[in-house]
Formats: C-alpha cells, structure tokens, sequence
C-alpha cells in the first residue's frame, strides 16, 4: 500500500505558543499540595487514615 503524492506527518500546533522545544518535558508546575512537605506526624496520619478506609471498603465488601 502507498500514499499517492507527498505529504509530511510532522506534529504542528496551531494557536498555541509553545515556550519549550518538542524534545523537552513541560516546565514543573507548583504543586498546591504535597506529601513530601508534610511532617512525619502527618504523614502517618494520613497513612492510618487512607489504611482504616480500604479497611472499611474490605469489610463492607465481606458483609
């Protein structure tokens, strides 16, 4: 099978301004929230918290 005439397949964006070259990621973006600033405390906190829901998820699914 063959394409009839020429044509290319590059990528193009129309309306959009780009700051950064098509071989490098996107810039990092501000997080609004982040496990890596919360202190330990919080961190088990949240790791009990997430834990006892799956738990529930469990036994409710057990009944």
């Amino acid at each position: 099978m063959s394409h009839a005439g020429s044509h290319d397949h590059a990528h193009h964006h129309h309306g959009q301004a780009h700051s950064h070259g098509p071989a490098t990621p996107h810039p990092a973006q501000a997080a609004p929230w982040s496990i890596l600033r919360m202190t330990v405390v919080a961190r088990l906190a949240a790791a009990l918290a997430v834990s006892a829901g799956l738990w529930a998820v469990v036994l409710v699914a057990m009944r």
